[in-house]
This record gives C-alpha cells, sequence and structure tokens, in this order.
C-alpha cells in the first residue's frame, strides 16, 4: 500500500488487529512533522517498557501459583486416595473412629462421588462468568467492583494509570492534538471503569477543563497522575511530566506486587502445611486409637 502512494499510517489502518490507534495516531503524528523515526525509537521503548512490567508481574505472582497448583493436586491425592485406604483398615473395628477421621472420610466421600460433578459446575460458571464479562453493562461494574479490593484493585489501578499515563506521554510528545491524544490513551485501558472516567475527563477537557482538573476530578485515577499532570501543564514540558507519573506508577507496581508475592509464598506454605498436617492426623489418629486399646 505504501508503494502504492499510502501513507504509513493508512497501511497500517489496513491491519487494525495488530496496530490499534495508538500506534496509528503515533504514525501519522511522526509523519506529519517529519520526524517517523523518532517517533518509531519511541514507540519501540514503549512496548519493551510495557512487555519488561507484565513479564515482572507475571513473574512474580507465577511462584504463588505454581505452589497452589501443587497443593491442590497433593491435598486431592490424599484425600481421595491415602485417606480411605488407611481408613478401610479400621472399617471392620467396633470402636468408633476419632472425629478427624470421620470428618475427612465424610470429605473424601463427597470429593469422590461430587467431585467431577463439583469441578464440572466451576467449569460452567468460569464459561457463564466469561460471557457475561462481554456485556458491557456488568463488565463496567465488575472492574469498578475490582477497583475496591485492598491488594488486587490498588494493583490494577496503579498498571492502568501508568499504561494510560505512558501512552498519553507518547502521544502529546508526537504532536497529537491532547483530545485526540485522550481518547485513543483511554482506549488502551483494560480496566472499563477507568475507561469510562477517561472518556468522562475527554469531555471535561472538551469543554474547557485543564486537563489535571478533570483527572483529579475522578478518584479512580491515582492522585499522582493528576499531579504531575499540573506540573506539566504549568511548566508546558506535559508529555515529560507523563512520562515520569507513567515511570512512578510503573515502579509502584512492580514494589507491590513483589512484596505480594514475598508475603504469599510463607502463607501458602504454612496453609499446604497445615492442611497436610490434618491429613496425616486423620491418618495416625486411629492408628494411636488402637494401639492404646491394645495395650
Amino acid at each position: 500500500e505504501v508503494n502504492g502512494g499510502s501513507t504509513f499510517a493508512r497501511a497500517l489502518g489496513s491491519v487494525p488487529r495488530e496496530f490499534d490507534e495508538v500506534y496509528r495516531a503515533v504514525v501519522a503524528a511522526g509523519e506529519q512533522s517529519g520526524a517517523l523515526g523518532r517517533v518509531l525509537e519511541r514507540l519501540a521503548d514503549d512496548l519493551e517498557e510495557r512487555q519488561a512490567l507484565k513479564g515482572k508481574l507475571i513473574g512474580a505472582m507465577l511462584y504463588p501459583a505454581i505452589v497452589s497448583m501443587i497443593a491442590v493436586i497433593i491435598v486431592t491425592f490424599l484425600v481421595t486416595y491415602v485417606v480411605p485406604q488407611v481408613a478401610s483398615v479400621f472399617a471392620s473395628s467396633k470402636h468408633a473412629l476419632p472425629f478427624l477421621t470421620s470428618m475427612m472420610l465424610a470429605i473424601s466421600a463427597f470429593v469422590r462421588q461430587w467431585g467431577l460433578l463439583a469441578a464440572a459446575v466451576l467449569v460452567a460458571g468460569g464459561i457463564l462468568f466469561s460471557a457475561a464479562l462481554r456485556q458491557p453493562g456488568f463488565r463496567l461494574r465488575f472492574d469498578a467492583t475490582f477497583l475496591t479490593l485492598p491488594l488486587a484493585g490498588r494493583l490494577a489501578r496503579g498498571y492502568n494509570a501508568a499504561r494510560f499515563a505512558s501512552t498519553l506521554a507518547m502521544l502529546a510528545g508526537a504532536g497529537v492534538p491532547i483530545l485526540k491524544a485522550l481518547q485513543a490513551a483511554a482506549e488502551t485501558l483494560g480496566n472499563h471503569a477507568l475507561r469510562a472516567d477517561a472518556m468522562e475527563a475527554l469531555v471535561q477537557v472538551r469543554e474547557g477543563a485543564p486537563l489535571a482538573s478533570a483527572l483529579a476530578a475522578h478518584k479512580r485515577f491515582p492522585g499522582l497522575l493528576a499531579m504531575f499532570a499540573r506540573l506539566g501543564e504549568q511548566t508546558g514540558q506535559l508529555p515529560i511530566m507523563l512520562e515520569r507519573a507513567a515511570r512512578q506508577l510503573a515502579n509502584e507496581v512492580q514494589r507491590r506486587a513483589f512484596a505480594l508475592a514475598t508475603l504469599l509464598e510463607p502463607l501458602l506454605i504454612v496453609a499446604m502445611g497445615g492442611v497436610v498436617l490434618v491429613i496425616v492426623l486423620s491418618v495416625l489418629l486411629p492408628i494411636i486409637q488402637l494401639n492404646d486399646f491394645v495395650k
């Protein structure tokens, strides 16, 4: 298409799934200003920074996820196979089994009888939930509620705000008009509640409000973002200040994610050890009881 006379930005528009509005707007601004090379370099840096942040977040949560998965597998094996095998030895005994053993046997019987059905219900529930998330109204309410969570909600706010600030800084620095830059940056937000707030801020800016005031009016955005936007507007260095805000927000998200992962690791190990201890005690108690009876 470029060989046929089309601009590079318009050519990218023919494959919108690979190059969204942000890329096309940045490239178009670079073509108009004659600084396409510098703009593309900035775009590449932004992509690398986003991938690095995403990779660090995934890496921080990978170990707790693996520990949780292993714990579920071990507990399921013990409950469905080991406990019934050991308890069957004492089935012919006329003595009542300890309460802990009886409770574990009841749990084991439930898992063996209804486990597959429960798993099917969970899968069906997940499918229905995914379908519900495709409904704009439900997704908006869910995302708004998710942001109120004490740990995950703060991580989501920081991650989305960092991405919003980085995109807005890149677009404004490339010479894209602020209204178009705001709209494109809002569309990159994965959280629909924050996206709705960004679109409302766009309306306020279009009506003449400063960007900082428009962002400060929506409390779901971190106050740091509005503060740096105000400094940028006052000094005439909005792209630079937004980039600094994005960097600080990204660092804060990384710090919180690593702190959460560090906290979860010992808690998961202790929880897994506690569950295994209960299962082992449910097996050992009948043996101890039988030894006391023989004596």
